[in-house]
């Protein structure tokens, strides 16, 4: 939520870093924002068949819907053609559901770029 407390306005944009789709995310993703990010992740794999980076590092929520949509698309994609890059309010979802099994989640956009994971301390 908004300081004023309404839920902020979900963005997505879509941009491309070399045989990498990068597709930035903005704002909270629930039930009802939830087909906004399905339509660009939909779009996105449609363009081409290369990696998609999903930028959710500005997201402030992630309900079910959204995990439900990363998921469908990460199955779409394949191994590794899906990477995700959540800020800490995604972060906890992901983890809570063990989605983080499931799609491939990176700490920033440059390592989800390359597909470098950070080994674990």
């Amino acid at each position: 939520m908004s300081a004023e407390g309404s839920p902020r306005a979900l963005e997505v944009q879509a941009r491309s870093a070399g045989d990498v789709l990068i597709v930035t995310v903005h704002g909270e993703i629930d039930m009802a924002s939830a087909p906004q990010l399905q339509s660009a992740l939909e779009q996105a794999l449609l363009e081409t068949p290369r990696t998609v980076v999903v930028d959710m590092s500005n997201v402030g929520f992630l309900g079910s819907a959204g995990l439900s949509v990363l998921l469908a698309a990460s199955e779409a994609t394949g191994p590794g053609g899906l990477r995700v890059v959540p800020s800490d309010a995604a972060r906890r979802p992901i983890e809570v559901t063990a989605l983080d099994r499931l799609l491939t989640v990176f700490d920033t956009i440059e390592a989800a770029v390359v597909g470098e994971k950070t080994p674990p301390n």
